[in-house]
């Protein structure tokens, strides 16, 4: 899916990193036997190419269910078999997994392409079909408990697959995504900076309108959606959260209004549409200060599907729901100058780009590393020439081009000690895609990682 590798990169290595383990110890035990992951060539129609991954547990359950797990930009599925908890999980409740992978340089599931974005239009939604159809002939699998999962990427492709096939798919559960089709581009392009920078807004009735055009004619039951988004997303920005929300309440004929809301834990805020309960039809967790490195809760995802038993539900989720608004989706202001310098040598930088042919981005952290807060900030660099920053999040920046100042918005100025913030930018650049060579933070030096 997305685009001139970088943001993808971004997108990607990010979450290989950090949050694809993060919640491991939520989830379940390691395997209690040598099941392994398997791949299988020969599936079916593969129009872009992509490599089959399966994960049969040692015990099926008598009619199991089918769980897609789709992987983050430069991903892998052998990298999300052995960073996710879905296979340990299939262990315990016995039910299948195909872990689908992409061939293409990106690495990223096309969620952009006008093949992509209709049923049984090509690209990667016909062959992940074609791994569905692959495993349903060869186990007997319970037609109504086929699930799709993914994070960022990945999760861009579980709306896509939610929306193309809502005859195969009965739920999904998309970490840090954005709404079916908000992708789209027409040039060829993998990446769409409108939609990624939380910029294309739609009445929920247009969000839907774009799913149910995926699919003309179709009148059976849509899918049930769970939603996660981190509030401080640099990659995949929050208000695609809201819009999310409004595009699977739509399709389901749902009001926006949650019919309830709590927090399973601290800065999380989940809503649920349709019903109140674990499998309500849909299901939204916000989390708060979170960056797009979302982890990944497994355990969270198999509740709801209700795949944490080896027996399928006897009853359906209620359907119907109370009137609202969608979070909020507006950036806040930026705040004053920088109050409060840390001592010379008590910050550091940590600066990672990720490039393609003219284009880049660049995530950079700031670690503060003294005894004492800042109040404030402004981070000074210059970059190398040719690159001009075209935009940015989480601070702002001036000018675009040579000495750069980045500066703390509204809801970042204050580090504590040993904490730090990341911020990010986008930017173009005529060959030179190296890093600046030094940083200071409110005027005093800081060391690079």
């Amino acid at each position: 899916m997305l685009s001139r590798r970088s943001r993808l990169r971004l997108l990607g290595a990010a979450l290989a990193a950090a949050g694809l383990a993060a919640v491991a110890a939520l989830a379940a035990p390691s395997p209690a036997a040598a099941a392994s992951l398997t791949e299988v060539t020969n599936f079916g129609a593969n129009p872009s190419n992509l490599r089959m991954y399966l994960y049969v547990p040692n015990t099926v359950a008598a009619r199991p269910g089918l769980l897609v797990v789709n992987h983050y930009c430069t991903g892998s599925g052998p990298a999300m078999y052995s960073g996710t908890q879905f296979a340990a999980l299939a262990d315990r409740y016995g039910y299948v997994v195909v872990y689908p992978s992409v061939t293409r340089s990106s690495k990223c599931f096309d969620v952009s392409s006008p093949q992509a974005l209709r049923r049984d239009g090509g690209s990667d939604p016909v062959g992940i079909k074609s791994m569905v159809d692959y495993v349903r002939e060869r186990y007997p699998v319970d037609p109504e408990r086929i699930f799709t999962t993914g994070t960022s990427s990945g999760a861009m492709m579980t709306n896509v697959l939610l929306g193309v096939y809502p005859d195969v798919f009965r739920a999904g559960a998309a970490f840090a995504g954005v709404p079916f089709g908000c992708f789209a581009t027409t040039n060829g392009s993998e990446w769409n900076s409108e939609c990624a920078n939380g910029q294309v807004l739609k009445t929920p009735q247009q969000w839907g309108d774009l799913v149910r055009n995926a699919y003309p004619g179709y009148s059976g039951p849509r899918p049930r959606m769970q939603l996660w988004h981190g509030t401080n997303d640099e990659t995949l920005r929050y208000p695609n959260f809201g819009e999310e929300i409004d595009q699977w309440t739509n399709i389901n004929g749902l009001s926006q209004t949650p019919a309830y809301t709590d927090s399973p834990q601290p800065g999380w805020t989940r809503t649920r549409y349709g019903g109140t309960g674990g499998t309500a039809t849909v299901e939204a967790i916000s989390m708060q200060g979170v960056s797009h490195n979302l982890p990944v809760d497994a355990a969270q995802a198999i509740r709801f599907f209700g795949l944490d038993s080896t027996t399928p539900p006897t009853t359906t989720p209620p359907t119907s729901a109370p009137p609202t608004t969608a979070p909020p989706t507006t950036a806040p202001p930026t705040t004053a100058p920088p109050t409060t310098a840390p001592p010379s040598g008590a910050c550091r930088v940590g600066y990672v780009v990720n490039a393609w042919n003219t284009g880049l981005t660049a995530s950079v952290t700031i670690t503060n590393t003294a005894t004492s807060p800042v109040n404030g900030w402004s981070l000074a660099f210059t970059l190398p020439g040719g690159q001009t920053i075209t935009g940015g999040w989480n601070a702002t920046y001036a000018p675009t081009s040579g000495a750069v100042t980045a500066r703390n918005v509204s809801y970042n100025g204050a580090v504590a000690p040993g904490g730090s913030v990341t911020i990010g930018f986008q930017a173009t650049h005529t060959g030179n895609t190296g890093s600046p060579a030094a940083f200071t933070l409110n005027g005093s030096p800081c060391a690079v990682a």
